[in-house]
């Protein structure tokens, strides 16, 4: 059975998965870059091979969503985490994902004054691009780097940033725990260690919280750690700089320096807050 670590775009999933696979693909909890291997992104190519559709097609992937879902569940038999940044709920009537092949999900919710600034950072745009970009409920995220290759193989439906959040939130299909990015960041053991209750629960994994696991994990997947092991080995989800293919956007980049309130003029601040008004004052922001 699959479970989901989801979340929109910079929002924290690729740490949330540093600090899962840690814990549950290692004997001590000592991170490294091969660990997220085992937490695999769905949807991609990979997943479709075999299947008949067109690549050039945007969404034309959707409609295999639930027959890659059951393929992975009848080859892999045991538990499986994997990261999407796709919505919940259908497209062009094809369900993402349903109960026969899902067990759980985790879903990362981050204060979008800081989602902004970090697509910003990672998808080099402008305000004005970034603010269209999480505001189109239209929106869908590719790999970029291979489109020649492979097309809309890799096709993600995230809509926009408050449509996504909902999606996820308000679905009564799976189990789900909801985590504020900030949260994680500010009391990360107790967070994390709330992350795997719920998991081992889910799951009926009846092994105790291992607290030294947790320690170990938590020393080796801090941003200090992680921007320094990209530094040293480079990190596979950085993307290339528009100006220069061979040059690669850091993707550990601000961390917890990343505050809005440090970052955005007034006048900016403001537009946001607008926009996304009735969401703040939901995710208690």
């Amino acid at each position: 059975m699959i479970f989901w670590i989801a979340s929109y775009p910079k929002s924290g999933n690729t740490w949330l998965r540093a600090l899962i696979s840690s814990y549950y693909y290692s004997n001590d909890g000592v991170f490294n870059q091969q660990l997220l291997k085992k937490i695999d992104q769905f949807p991609t190519k990979k997943y479709f091979k075999g299947f008949d559709y067109n690549k050039k097609v945007a969404t034309d992937t959707c409609k295999l969503w639930i027959k890659a879902q059951e393929r992975i569940n009848a080859n892999i038999k045991e538990l499986k985490f994997f990261k999407t940044h796709n919505i919940f709920g259908k497209l062009n009537n094809y369900d993402f994902t349903d109960i026969k092949n899902s067990i759980g999900c985790l879903y990362v919710v981050r204060d979008p004054r800081n989602v902004f600034t970090s697509l910003k950072n990672h998808y080099q745009l402008n305000d004005e691009q970034a603010i269209k970009w999480m505001t189109n409920d239209k929106n869908f995220i590719y790999y970029v780097q291979k489109f020649e290759e492979n097309g809309f193989s890799d096709f993600q439906f995230i809509s926009s940033w408050n449509v996504h959040y909902k999606s996820w939130k308000m679905q009564k299909k799976l189990p789900i725990k909801f985590i504020k990015y900030e949260d994680l960041q500010n009391e990360t053991y107790y967070v994390f260690k709330e992350v795997i209750k719920f998991i081992n629960k889910i799951t009926n994994n009846k092994e105790k919280v291992n607290i030294n696991k947790i320690k170990n994990v938590l020393k080796t997947t801090s941003f200090e750690k992680l921007k320094q092991n990209e530094i040293d080995h480079g990190f596979s989800e950085a993307v290339s700089s528009k100006e220069d293919k061979n040059q690669k956007i850091p993707f550990f980049n601000l961390g917890p320096k990343n505050d809005w309130r440090k970052i955005i003029n007034n006048d900016l601040k403001s537009k946001l807050e607008s926009i996304f008004e009735k969401d703040l004052k939901e995710l208690s922001y």
